[in-house]
């Protein structure tokens, strides 16, 4: 005899035959002789009492379906026929011999049923796992694919032997499972004992669905338990949630919905009841998460982890449609007010951490210049901050769109395209992150100041213009801004570096004479080369600590620089060398001298803070005192 709690799990209450009528409500095909009711008993007692496990050792220890499939269609034919005479019996005489026979016959047809029904969910839950039912093609093919266990909608096994040879061995094994669920699962529906099919259908499905959350690394936590985490520990939670949250949505829900219509494709009140109570726990832990993680992350988190916020925000977003179609019945709302409540949450974190990020920059109080007028590490860290952003455009589009952009008006005039006008004004995106840079480009006209040498506050501004236009061109921000953005602001960078040449050069260049190709009096040519020699030998002094780190921005200002000052000076070398013909002493450096020098500039020399190799190399050139050659 089967165990205590075991009968409590399969064996449901005898109905009273004054019940009958309850459980049998209609059926389109009565059977009206007397003859063709008992023959139908007759079958049943035969073809049912075989397999009650009260009455026969053998249907105790042996499984129907597994034993033999053609016999387990037999029997449900058999229960199929059972339930059209009982209706036939209730409709004539509620309180007839026949009646209770065929209740006794049924009762112990569900039994058995629930047996194999709990055996075959148990048994195979390594075939009738999410990912398995999951890759069937979609829910409806799911519903029509696998047929019933009627005359005309039976799978046969030649059904299953083709299918066989199409599909791996798994699947196969998955399909007809499946099969046999939904046979089972109809039948005792339509027997009036869908309470005892669908009680052991959500013990087991749930126990898989939790479990699966679990193995997952997503498990149920309070804000007061995320709020005492440190950053590394939610950090490692939020990357375990971004690992299982696709997998939560793509495999798990999906085929436990794939599995639960099919099962269920009978009645669309038990299938969405079936559903939601499997899987609206499991759900609501998964999606309520990121809104825990935003509560918490809106007053600790730092600006610079708003992109572990961004990644959940873009999780749940990515797979909206799949979310919103799995959980599409009406009990299973609460999850998705779940997953819009965590997006939400997000959303406000994302926003109060950009707007403190731009607090930063403008509390940014560095008062050292940065050495050889460099690029600045806040520049730096912004660019870095801002072209990661730009990754998350389209959902940052989405998170902004609750929040007033930057006026228009407070960006100067053809900060965008010129051709942009009120018919087809920027995007609310474009514009946030244009102010962005805008408040980092005015904090840094201000750290210029810091340079005493004006010249080198020029070259600091065309560094870090260079190194913001380079971050653009090359990121996404580029698509945000646009290309007029970029080209206006690289012409700016030309302006300063033409800043830098005027004032750090011009005094050299102003040493030789207007016509430097005409010769001119000995001594007055000697007095000129002396006021080369000593201004050449300032401003290399000076601008040897200078850097340029973006290596075509240094190669034209190189260029430019040389183009004024090594051409103007070859031609004097050349129209005056009667002046110098004899006078080692005079003259100091040789138009190639000159040259050299100048191309071993902007790589910063010792101590400048540039890096080590550069350091050296121009260590190397410029420690040897300047002369001819």
């Amino acid at each position: 005899m089967p165990r205590k709690g075991m009968r409590s799990l399969f064996f449901s209450p005898k109905a009273s035959a004054s019940s009958l009528s309850q459980n049998y409500p209609s059926t389109p095909a009565r059977i009206s002789s007397d003859a063709s009711m008992e023959r139908i008993l007759t079958v049943s007692e035969s073809v049912i009492g075989k397999w009650n496990s009260d009455a026969s050792a053998y249907a105790r220890v042996t499984s129907l379906f597994y034993e033999n499939r053609r016999e387990a269609r037999d029997f449900i034919r058999c229960v199929n026929e059972l339930q059209r005479c009982m209706h036939s019996l209730v409709a004539e005489d509620a309180n007839s011999e026949k009646l209770v026979r065929g209740q006794n016959l049924m009762e112990v047809a569900m039994k058995r049923l629930q047996k194999e029904f709990y055996q075959i969910l148990s048994m195979n839950r390594a075939h009738l796992d999410p990912e398995s039912v999951s890759a069937r093609s979609s829910r409806a093919s799911a519903r029509s694919s696998v047929s019933d266990y009627e005359d005309d909608d039976v799978l046969a096994e030649d059904d299953i032997r083709i299918a066989g040879e199409s599909i791996s061995e798994v699947e196969d094994v998955s399909n007809v499972a499946m099969a046999d669920l939904r046979a089972i699962a109809e039948c005792m529906i339509s027997s009036g004992y869908a309470k005892e099919c669908v009680k052991i259908y959500k013990i087991i499905r749930k126990s898989i669905v939790d479990e699966g959350i679990y193995k997952l690394g997503v498990e149920k936590m309070s804000s007061s338990h995320i709020q005492k985490m440190d950053w590394n520990s939610m950090e490692l939670r939020i990357n375990n949630w971004l690992s299982g949250v696709k997998i939560a949505v793509k495999t798990l829900f999906n085929g436990e919905r794939i599995l639960c219509d099919h099962v269920f494709a009978s009645s669309d009140s038990i299938r969405e009841s079936c559903f939601a109570e499997i899987t609206r726990e499991g759900a609501q832990i998964l999606f309520g998460f990121p809104e825990h993680v935003a509560k918490i992350g809106k007053k600790k988190a730092s600006p610079e982890k708003v992109f572990r916020l961004l990644d959940m925000y873009t999780a749940i977003s990515g797979q909206w449609p799949d979310i919103e179609s799995i959980f599409s019945f009406e009990s299973t709302s609460a999850v998705l007010s779940q997953a819009i409540a965590s997006l939400i949450r997000l959303s406000e974190s994302v926003r109060a951490m950009l707007t403190e990020f731009e607090a930063t920059i403008h509390k940014d109080s560095s008062k050292s210049p940065v050495p050889g007028g460099g690029v600045h590490p806040l520049t730096m860290r912004v660019t870095d901050y801002v072209t990661l952003l730009a990754d998350y455009s389209n959902v940052l589009a989405d998170i902004l769109a609750g929040q007033p952009p930057p006026s228009k008006s407070s960006l100067p005039e053809s900060y965008f395209d010129t051709s942009d006008s009120d018919d087809f004004p920027e995007p609310a995106i474009s514009l946030r992150f244009a102010w962005l840079i805008l408040v980092l480009l005015c904090k840094l006209d201000g750290k210029a100041k810091q340079h005493k040498e004006v010249s080198l506050s020029y070259l600091f501004l065309a560094n870090n213009l260079q190194h913001i236009v380079n971050k653009v061109r090359t990121s996404n921000v580029k698509y945000l801004l646009g290309d007029e953005w970029v080209a206006s602001h690289e012409a700016k960078v030309k302006q300063f570096a033409a800043n830098y040449e005027r004032l750090g050069w011009d005094l050299v260049v102003g040493s030789l004479p207007e016509d430097p190709t005409a010769a001119m009096p000995v001594e007055e040519a000697k007095e000129r080369f002396r006021r080369f020699n000593a201004s050449f030998e300032q401003a290399h002094r000076k601008q040897s600590v200078c850097v340029v780190q973006d290596s075509k921005l240094r190669d034209e200002i190189k260029v430019s620089i040389a183009r004024k000052v090594v051409g103007a000076y070859t031609e004097f070398y050349d129209a005056n060398r009667a002046a110098w013909r004899g006078e080692r002493n005079l003259v100091r450096y040789a138009p190639e001298d000159v040259g050299n020098y100048l191309s071993d500039l902007f790589f910063g020399s010792v101590g400048s803070g540039s890096s080590s190799s550069l350091s050296s190399t121009s260590s190397t050139s410029h420690s040897r005192p300047l002369r001819s050659r």
